[in-house]
């Protein structure tokens, strides 16, 4: 169920990621679960604490507690920085000292709507026409889909470590299971 895209957006938004980052031989945004870290990270602020900075210090992943997936809470000053960056300044004067800002969460809704309703209809010509039509808006999702399928999967991206084992990347890989002394031999 989507935190922050009706049903229909959030279709869209899965096959926008399909055709940004497409499966081939190897597993793509689909598999990674792209759609679920953009809806997560749009919809940041339904969560308590906000799903802004996963915890630490370990995933447990190598050992240790697995602790990345307990977000941790937002100072007030972060916490106007992110809802700013997220939601916009919605005319709120907290929000608005560098002047009106427009949120993701906007840009988004406004992106989607020029994409159309259909856009899940078309066949992959017709897509890559309204994706280079919105070319601002797809280098934004882009961007976040690139996040989503080889940032931390504490995120809602990457499942199942799809895109590290793309690359190739360890991941996060503390503790790798060295003893102090070791560490600390000169």
């Amino acid at each position: 169920m989507p935190v922050f895209f009706s049903d229909r957006q959030y279709e869209i938004v899965r096959a926008v990621c399909a055709r940004l980052i497409p499966t081939d031989a190897d597993a793509g945004a689909s598999e990674a679960g792209v759609v679920d870290y953009i809806d997560t990270f749009l919809g940041a602020f339904s969560f308590d604490p906000p799903r802004i900075w996963a915890g630490g210090p370990f995933s447990g992943r190598r050992g240790g507690a697995a602790s990345f997936g307990a977000f941790t809470p937002l100072s007030a000053l972060d916490e106007l920085a992110w809802r700013t960056r997220i939601e916009g300044s919605r005319g709120r004067p907290e929000r608005e000292f560098n002047g009106p800002v427009i949120g993701l969460q906007e840009r988004y809704l406004e992106g989607l709507a020029r994409l159309g309703e259909d856009f899940v209809d078309l066949d992959g010509e017709g897509q890559d026409d309204r994706l280079r039509s919105v070319a601002e808006f797809t280098d934004l999702v882009y961007e976040h889909a690139c996040e989503g399928m080889y940032g931390p999967p504490e995120y809602g991206g990457n499942r199942d470590l799809v895109g590290w084992r793309y690359i190739g990347f360890e991941g996060d890989v503390q503790p790798a299971g060295y003893t102090d002394a070791e560490v600390s031999q000169p």
